[in-house]
């Protein structure tokens, strides 16, 4: 099954594909790789999911955050590549958690883009390498920020 028939079975829809807002490009392909900049929890509607996990949001809501965040970065693939059924694997996804600085499960917050990615493309194209950390603040006070590499065909 194709990850786009695996993404509409699985009943996601994705935000509109964001666009850049400063001097940066939301995915960049160099060679068999796209780079994608950062990625916020975009809404289908354009909202965002704001808050900071540990005060105002829970572990819960930034699990959530991240997998919009990661429907988000899927949406620029779409539009980057013309379909996401063109991605080999996830190589890497970096994830920031704008979270208090007791809070310590910034990688359980992630996991929200992980198990989409695993879920979208399958268990071994789907998992790649990972960083998630916690940080003191975020653009337009959003709950996560996800950028990611991938593979692509050739």
């Amino acid at each position: 099954m194709s990850a786009e028939d695996r993404l509409k079975e699985l009943g996601f829809e994705l935000p509109p594909a964001p666009k850049a807002v400063a001097v940066y490009k939301p995915a960049l392909t160099i060679g068999n790789l796209v780079y994608t900049s950062g990625h916020l929890p975009v809404m289908p509607d354009g909202s965002l999911l704001t808050g900071c996990v540990g005060k105002d949001a829970t572990q819960e809501q930034g699990y959530e955050a991240a997998k919009q965040a990661g429907l988000a970065i899927l949406s620029t693939l779409q539009s980057h590549l013309g379909s996401i059924n063109k991605v080999k694997r996830v190589v890497k996804l970096f994830g920031m958690v704008y979270s208090t600085d007791d809070f310590t499960q910034q990688p359980a917050v992630v996991n929200g883009c992980s198990e989409l990615m695993k879920s979208v493309f399958g268990d071994d194209a789907g998992v790649g390498t990972r960083s998630a950390v916690g940080v003191a603040a975020l653009p337009l006070g959003v709950l996560v920020e996800v950028e990611g590499i991938f593979e692509i065909e050739s």
